[in-house]
């Protein structure tokens, strides 16, 4: 059953899903709250009958594994949730999850990567890079998607591993997070169209991830990398979201680097329209599926 595109900005005006978004303040109280009551990130109960799920730690991080049934899966997909490095993952998250596992035939790993205020852009890449590695090294091949702060994950480990010689990485880019200092000029254009998200309180959020590094370094602002070398990339992004200029600047770079970009962008679409329950969103995930088969 799917929710009119139409009416999802106002559902999320009434969750005011933006407040932690809007100011500074707001930001810190949302870090302050998900430390006091950390939310899980066990998979729902019931995904789809066609996948397993298993889950193993490395160290302090745990580590699930979907596996499509039936089919010997083919490759790997490395999938990193969003949540503005604050949030925990969704079941909109594990539903498209479950979704790339079972359609693209599949086995998708999903780290749980340590949230703010423990983890922050420069130890979270260190661990993007030896997970690829350890995953690259039993199957090549390896993509790698993720959505919002995972997208900005995934391109920061994509751009790292292509300077450590593995060239040609593909990625699948869900409404990315790509120059945390918010400095674009078309931004204040599309701020009152946007119903999830704020300048302020990103800015503040980024400021904490960056950590000991500049915000413009690659590995926290991943447009302001050098992008050669990077593999085929898909990137979806809807209008109506903040980030939406810095994804159609990526696109530009992207392609003037020689890369192969697939630009699907939405008119109207909000912030992670893949991940919703509507007509759209479900054209999106077809689409991401078949970017991330073998």
């Amino acid at each position: 059953m799917y929710i009119p595109e139409a009416v999802i900005p106002a559902v999320l005006r009434a969750a005011r899903v933006n407040r932690p978004y809007l100011t500074s303040e707001g930001a810190a109280q949302e870090v302050r709250k998900q430390v006091l009551s950390p939310a899980s990130h066990r998979p729902p109960k019931r995904l789809r009958p066609d996948v397993t799920v298993s889950v193993r730690r490395e160290g302090r991080t745990p580590m699930y594994t979907v596996t499509p049934t039936g089919s010997t899966p083919e490759g790997q997909v490395i999938y990193v949730h969003g949540g503005g490095w604050v949030h925990e993952i969704s079941p909109f998250h594990w539903t498209l999850i479950a979704q790339i596992a079972a359609e693209a035939n599949t086995t998708v790993t999903v780290p749980i990567y340590e949230l703010l205020p423990h983890g922050d852009a420069t130890s979270t890449n260190e661990f993007m890079v030896r997970l690829f590695e350890e995953v690259n090294n039993r199957e090549n091949g390896v993509r790698l998607a993720g959505d919002s702060a995972g997208g900005q994950i995934a391109l920061a480990a994509a751009l790292t591993l292509r300077d450590r010689g593995h060239a040609h990485i593909r990625t699948v880019l869900i409404s990315p997070v790509l120059d945390l200092t918010m400095s674009n000029p078309d931004i204040p254009h599309v701020q009152p169209n946007d119903p999830w998200l704020g300048v302020d309180g990103i800015r503040a959020v980024a400021e904490q991830w960056a950590g000991d590094l500049p915000v413009t370094d690659p590995r926290v602002s991943p447009i302001m990398g050098d992008l050669h070398g990077l593999g085929p990339m898909l990137l979806l992004t809807g209008s109506h979201d903040i980030l939406n200029p810095d994804a159609r600047l990526l696109a530009s770079k992207a392609r003037a680097a020689g890369v192969d970009v697939t630009l699907l962008e939405r008119r109207g679409a909000v912030h992670v329209f893949p991940l919703l329950p509507s007509r759209a969103g479900s054209a999106a995930r077809d689409r991401i599926v078949s970017a991330l088969r073998a």
